[in-house]
């Protein structure tokens, strides 16, 4: 036994060198047993068991299985039962595993358990190929998974930190900062998820995108959530956190508050919170509509800090129509020019729930305005209506309804008074005659 396990540790050595990453050198440290098979007049196949431990010469790499082989032809040395491999930068733990010394990758099979030791990341699956980093081979390491394995992925070894969770049909990682993922893929996290047919994130740049037939989704998963669609779905990140998520093509946005449609459509996202929307495109204008009011322009931005509807800013041909509580086709208000601002107040319900109302509306340059007003006192009437024009318009707005039209700089309009109601005909009629 002891010529056995004598022979494999010589088996399994190569030229020395200092450089690092080494390559793995296995020496056996202890078997239960051992037995050689040969297999040419200078090689031996190796089969140890018993309870098999060993490490690769000159590192801090330990490996453990129930039993092992070595096959010196094919150079694999193959570890069955409880698989255990602690290398510097990464751990493992499998059914099986087999490790081929020649180009410096381990294959592991059944409940494999693997973790990037500096990173933190850790992924769980049925399968893995992991290709080490080693002098003259690769120099950076390449972890590779299928039949949908999860990953807790972490850019930073900071096991506080709460992790992204990524499952997808197959994932590969390379490094500490790079993932990919295809066949539906999900991303999930307390504040954020995201679901695509294929997905990629280089933490070294800060950047991520999702793609795929169906249109890539992201959510916000806040008391105030938000979606995100489009044809590709870009990430901005900044210390682990998403900062910005951007559609790109057949972009849809929506809120608790609004509902956005744009070519393309940026989110920008501080402390795990949606604060601003940005929207714009060539082949589709941009939409913004909230609970009251719609507004159409070449480029629309929203101010919600803390998830909150505070201000809608459209540039370039832009019109706002709002709606009074009626179903008449008619009854419509609007304000046009090259720039409209929409201004929000913040009130909470009797449920305790914030909503938004609509305070102000502003058009400047080539500003128009066309708007209803009604009789407080007689809400059944029909309302005056009012057409403006001027180099700027300020709709000031009370309970949904206009409460006051501002028209500055060369101003003209129109302004229309309900028709009076005609009064009914007096009776002159003469009275019947009596008859006896």
């Amino acid at each position: 036994m002891t010529a056995a396990l004598l022979a494999l540790a010589v088996a399994l050595q190569g030229p020395d060198t200092a450089a690092a990453p080494r390559r793995c050198e296995i020496v056996l440290d202890h078997a239960g047993y051992a037995v050689q098979v040969p297999v040419t007049a200078n090689l031996n196949n190796v089969h140890g068991g018993g309870g098999v431990v060993a490490h690769c010469r000159g590192t801090g790499s330990q490996l453990s299985a129930d039993s092992v082989a070595w096959y010196p032809l094919v150079r694999r040395f193959d570890m069955v039962g409880n698989v255990r491999i602690r290398d510097t930068s990464f751990a493992l733990d499998s059914r099986t595993a087999a490790y081929f010394t020649g180009d410096e990758r381990l294959e592991a099979y059944t409940n494999v358990v693997a973790v990037n030791r500096q990173s933190g990341s850790v992924l769980r699956g049925p399968n893995l190929t992991y290709l080490r980093a080693a002098q003259g081979i690769r120099d950076t390491s390449d972890m590779r998974a299928t039949g949908r394995p999860t990953i807790e992925y972490r850019a930073e070894s900071d096991t506080t930190a709460e992790p992204y969770v990524i499952v997808a049909d197959r994932v590969r990682m390379r490094g500490n900062d790079e993932v990919w993922a295809g066949g539906t893929v999900t991303i999930d996290r307390s504040d954020f998820a995201a679901r695509g047919d294929s997905f990629a994130l280089d933490q070294g740049t800060g950047r991520g995108h999702l793609v795929g037939r169906r249109p890539p989704t992201v959510m916000g998963k806040g008391a105030r959530p938000y979606t995100l669609l489009g044809a590709r779905i870009d990430l901005a990140l900044e210390h682990r956190d998403i900062r910005r998520v951007e559609a790109n093509g057949t972009g849809h946005a929506s809120g608790q508050d609004w509902d956005l449609t744009a070519d393309t459509i940026h989110l920008a996202i501080a402390q795990k919170k949606l604060q601003q929307a940005f929207a714009w495109g060539d082949s589709t204008r941009a939409t913004a509509v909230s609970s009251q009011q719609t507004i159409v322009a070449d480029s629309i931005a929203l101010d919600v800090p803390e998830e909150v509807l505070t201000e809608v800013r459209a540039f370039g041909r832009a019109i706002s129509t709002t709606r009074r509580d009626t179903t008449a086709a008619a009854d419509v208000d609007w304000i046009a020019g090259d720039t409209v601002t929409a201004r929000f107040d913040a009130e909470t319900d009797s449920a305790g729930r914030k909503r938004t109302e609509i305070r102000q509306v502003l058009a400047r340059g080539s500003a128009r305005a066309l708007t209803h007003h009604y009789d407080e006192q007689r809400r059944a009437d029909p309302p005056a209506i009012n057409y403006s024009r001027g180099d700027g318009i300020s709709i000031a707005l009370r309970r949904r309804r206009v409460d006051r039209v501002v028209v500055s700089g060369g101003s003209d309009g129109i302004h229309l008074e309900p028709r009076p109601v005609v009064p009914a005909p007096a009776d002159t009629a003469k009275p019947a005659e009596v008859r006896p």
